[in-house]
């Protein structure tokens, strides 16, 4: 199986030499806990071996990523210039949300793409014009969901992220929030069973360490043992 390097050191090693090609992995764990600083390594490894990059954020806008990347030593703006590595800040207000994540993902352009975070895009309604998955799949648009429904459908709203990410045969992260203390793997509670592996980021207060543990990954032998990281101006290290 073809592997793709994740650009943490110490990471690769336990996953076989890198994420699967073409798979997608949810990066997991509390506020605070490194998940998108894992993607600036993901990133950062791409555009080193020549990889064409799609940043998907729903946190900050682009100007502020890249600044933030810099400081942790991740040089995204001559990326940005030379058009390796385009940042779309997704604006949750924009009904159309999901017409621009359609569009992004299946332009054929990409072969890493990062989503930060689908939480929050997960509990959106969904509304998209004029664009196809695939010949054979229908687009879920507004109209098909009930007005009786009572809270956002998650379910049907990841399963159409995955499979915008499946169709456009890339390698890719997504990350969710978790509540610390949760023994869920996701702040949904789905997208751990719908993505091909997951690495779950936490901390121990009380120890004052930080934790990485590969919980899932496809045709991977792994250990789910955690390991201790450190977070410095270099991004994530494992101790």
């Amino acid at each position: 199986m073809k592997r793709v390097k994740t650009g943490v050191d110490g990471l690769d090693s336990l996953i076989e030499g890198g994420l699967p090609k073409e798979s997608i992995t949810l990066i997991s764990g509390p506020p605070g806990s490194g998940k998108t600083i894992l993607c600036y390594h993901f990133i950062s490894k791409g555009l080193e071996t020549g990889d064409t990059c799609l940043y998907l954020t729903l946190d900050n806008k682009a100007e502020k990523l890249v600044t933030q990347a810099r400081q942790l030593g991740f040089d995204f703006q001559s990326a940005v210039e030379n058009g390796t590595l385009k940042i779309v800040f997704l604006d949750i207000h924009n009904k159309l949300v999901y017409d621009v994540v359609t569009k992004e993902i299946l332009s054929g352009e990409y072969d890493r793409i990062v989503l930060d975070s689908v939480t929050s895009l997960s509990e959106l309604p969904i509304y998209v014009e004029k664009t196809e998955l695939t010949e054979t799949n229908e687009i879920i648009t507004g109209n098909d969901f009930s007005s009786t429904i009572d809270g956002p459908p998650s379910r049907m709203h990841l399963h159409y992220i995955i499979n915008l990410l499946d169709t456009a045969q890339c390698t890719s992260m997504i990350t969710s929030e978790l509540r610390y203390g949760s023994f869920e793997l996701s702040r949904d509670g789905i997208s751990e069973f719908l993505a091909d592996g997951v690495i779950l980021l936490n901390f121990d207060p009380t120890m004052d360490k930080r934790k990485l543990s590969v919980m899932k990954m496809r045709s991977t032998r792994h250990t789910l043992r955690s390991r201790d990281i450190t977070i410095g101006e270099d991004g994530i290290k494992f101790i």
